[in-house]
């Protein structure tokens, strides 16, 4: 009984985002008032909230204000390699010694200290694009050529907070490997991309 209840609600605040009473972009109203609004416990307002953010209508953190979320527009990827056409956000900096995995993927050996840099690439409009973390020993090199593999990624909590996607959520995980001219490793990224909206071909 409580389930539909909840079920119910996000089904009439759907309706609300889709009429245009919250428009995209704009905040959402907390699960208090919601509560306060319809005569229920903030439990269910809160679940039933929750509803709609899992469905992908909300972004934002739980608890936090959370906000309308634009319609996805599906994009494509078309060359991983390129440069980023559009702004930067938050940017993470740190040197650390790579695991066995890594030191495969840099053809190093494990323990070998790298420079680590995650950065937040954003849509013309400011929202987050999607998340490069790249490794690299030593200087930044000129590449020659890259190697580019893609696979189904679920977000961890910290991707997707910044990505402002539900916990868990599919993304596309883009396997880049740069190489020199000669075919040595320059560095290797991991791109991650909302499934939603994005797509990956040449």
């Amino acid at each position: 009984m409580a389930e539909a209840l909840q079920r119910k609600l996000a089904a009439q605040l759907l309706q609300r985002i889709q009429d245009g009473i919250y428009p995209p972009g704009s905040a959402f109203p907390s699960y208090r008032s919601i509560a306060a609004e319809h005569g229920i416990g903030h439990g269910a307002a809160y679940r039933a909230v929750q509803i709609l953010r899992t469905a992908g209508h909300l972004e934002g953190q739980p608890r936090k204000t959370l906000t309308v979320r634009h319609p996805a527009g599906v994009r494509t990827l078309a060359d991983p390699d390129a440069e980023w056409p559009y702004g930067r956000g938050e940017v993470e900096r740190s040197r650390p010694r790579v695991t066995e995995e890594l030191a495969i993927r840099l053809d190093c050996r494990p323990g070998t200290q790298v420079s680590r840099e995650r950065v937040e690439l954003l849509d013309p409009d400011g929202r987050p694009a999607m998340l490069i973390t790249t490794w690299r020993r030593g200087r930044p090199r000129v590449h020659a050529t890259s190697r580019i593999s893609v696979s189904l990624h679920r977000a961890t909590a910290d991707e997707a907070h910044l990505l402002g996607l539900s916990t868990e959520a599919l993304t596309l995980l883009v396997d880049r490997t740069r190489l020199d001219a000669a075919g040595a490793v320059t560095e290797v990224a991991d791109l991650i991309l909302p499934a939603d909206r994005w797509t990956v071909g040449r």
